[in-house]
């Protein structure tokens, strides 16, 4: 008797294993039916090759209906992992000494209150300077997340115990001469989507809103081993979609009649009102920048990959990123720095150098501007204002054609619905996500369940596709250092989620009457630049201050 060769005997043992665990009593899809199906994938097939497929149909459906029984949560990987990186790209691996400026002499205010809006480094310099402490300055931020924290609706629950023992561990650094990081001591706020030991991890929306989870996420774990203070969990759009959540909607500090709009939602408005010297947000589409352009936030989107993204809720696997919302780009480099790397779990992050040094040579850096979204606009326009500041300061901003025909949010859409409808497949089989707050058309509920119609073809093809806007994109993009684009362009948004290109966005001009002031995004050309383009945002805000404007609301 021939041998059966081993990969064979476990196909076989695996076909028995499905054959006998299958429902007995599994619905059938007769051939009549097929038709409709076919529609959705814009082929038409005879009777007889209807007859031909109707068995491997049905028999694909008992796979489905077994697989259905695991119930996956939303934790389980992905073991297919998208990497940025084109074959045709360098970079260095050589990590070099970070040397942050902290003031050597920094006073307390006469007025307290004025420390909601110091800098990472003012705060550093006032805690190693034994001016203050943490625990004094974790309780004045947590006074004021609890007498703001409502207003804006930004704050889903405050982390007081995490956050007593860790600014008393940073004042005993303090004590002893220990300098971990510019963190060291400083509160923060996480997006309520990060896993933390002894709290609830809800994602902003009512079936998850008693979660908890037995584990501390990979961007928590770096910031406590910077020394920094988790104060609170901060507020997010339901499953991270816009800025609605089961506490109502998270309001934007310059004008409480509006949103804060994308899922960073608390993050963005906390940071910008004071309440937090900084926090930690999420993007897989916008979210990141959206709320730091609508509320004159400093926003840091990094390369795809540059955080591992474990502990987190998975949205789409394939782009969801991790990144720091300040008030401006010299404490987004500091919170970067602590926080970028890769672990043994998320397999597409990558640990690469962040060689900041907070400078730029003017003459030397490539810059370009989209004119295809910057020149129709307004003379008077901020991103024009952008244009001129800089080349007053002697940076030569060279004008190109941003790609925008490439169908970039058309893909990109579908790659999201397919992927998270997967992430949160039990949610919608339970019928749960009825409970959800948001149940309009384009809300989570019905993008997941239109999503079960995406064919497994055409989402590998649309991930193929992405390929080839990538290799398109490439010789554009890294041609330049920056490249300047209005924050809420789709299209340049759309194709550096796709392409893993990070980005900071950052306010661009006055406040506008009782609004937010207007934004810009400064798009790093190259993966993994972030270095650059920090430094670059630290130029700007170095020649205009607008970063240091804040809603008078919250003076007090």
């Amino acid at each position: 008797m021939q041998k059966i060769p081993a990969f064979l005997r476990t196909i076989i043992g695996f076909s028995f294993f499905i054959a006998v665990t299958f429902p007995a009593n599994a619905q059938e899809i007769p051939a009549s039916e097929i038709p409709v199906a076919e529609k959705m994938v814009g082929l038409q097939f005879t009777p007889a090759q209807r007859d031909s497929m109707v068995n491997q149909l049905n028999y694909n459906l008992k796979i489905y209906q077994y697989l259905h029984g695991f119930n996956l949560p939303n934790s389980v990987p992905l073991p297919q992992w998208f990497d940025p990186v084109l074959p045709q790209m360098r970079f260095s691996t050589s990590q070099q000494p970070i040397r942050f400026s902290i003031p050597a002499a920094v006073a307390m205010p006469a007025d307290t209150n004025q420390l909601a809006f110091y800098s990472i480094a003012q705060l550093s310099a006032l805690l190693r300077q034994h001016k203050i402490t943490s625990v004094q300055l974790s309780r004045f931020f947590i006074n004021r997340l609890k007498k703001y924290g409502d207003t804006l609706h930004c704050v889903i629950s405050l982390t007081e115990n995490i956050a007593m023992r860790q600014a008393r561990q940073a004042d005993e650094a303090f004590a002893k001469g220990i300098y971990k990081s510019p963190l060291q001591g400083i509160p923060y706020g996480l997006k309520d989507l990060f896993a933390v030991k002894g709290t609830k991890t809800t994602y902003g929306t009512p079936p998850f809103k008693d979660q908890q989870i037995d584990e501390d996420a990979f961007v928590y774990q770096q910031l406590e081993k910077a020394g920094a203070v988790l104060i609170a969990k901060l507020s997010m759009g339901e499953l991270a979609m816009d800025d609605i959540w089961f506490g109502g909607q998270t309001k934007n500090p310059w004008d409480l009649r509006q949103g804060s709009n994308g899922s960073s939602a608390g993050s963005a408005a906390a940071t910008v009102a004071g309440l937090v010297p900084f926090a930690i947000g999420t993007e897989t589409y916008g979210s990141i920048v959206a709320p730091s352009a609508v509320c004159g936030a400093t926003g840091l989107r990094p390369t795809f990959g540059s955080v591992a993204r474990t502990g987190g809720m998975t949205l789409a696997w394939t782009s969801d990123r991790i990144g720091p919302i300040c008030r401006n780009a010299e404490d987004a480099a500091m919170v970067f720095a602590s926080i970028h790397g890769a672990d043994a779990y998320d397999r597409a992050s990558r640990t690469m150098p962040f060689n900041y040094t907070g400078n730029v040579g003017v003459k030397n850096i490539k810059v370009a501007y989209a004119k295809n979204y910057i020149d129709t606009l307004p003379d008077n326009s901020a991103e024009k204002g952008v244009l001129k500041t800089l080349r007053d300061a002697g940076v030569q901003v060279t004008p190109i054609n941003f790609p925008s025909n490439l169908h970039t949010n058309d893909l990109l859409v579908t790659i999201w619905a397919a992927e998270s409808a997967a992430a949160f497949d039990p949610l919608t089989r339970s019928g749960k996500d009825n409970e959800m707050v948001q149940q309009w058309q384009s809300r989570y509920p019905n993008q997941f369940r239109s999503a079960r119609f995406i064919p497994a073809v055409e989402y590998l093809n649309v991930c193929r596709l992405r390929y080839l806007v990538m290799q398109q994109a490439f010789p554009l993009l890294s041609q330049y250092d920056i490249i300047i684009v209005p924050s809420m362009a789709d299209e340049p948004m759309a194709l550096t989620c796709l392409t893993g290109n990070p980005c900071i966005t950052l306010p661009s001009g006055l406040p506008i009457s009782e609004g937010a002031p207007p934004s810009i995004t400064f798009i790093g050309g190259k993966l993994y630049s972030e270095a650059t383009i920090t430094a670059f945002a630290k130029l700007f805000q170095g020649l205009t201050h607008y970063e240091q404007k804040h809603p008078a609301m919250f003076a007090n």
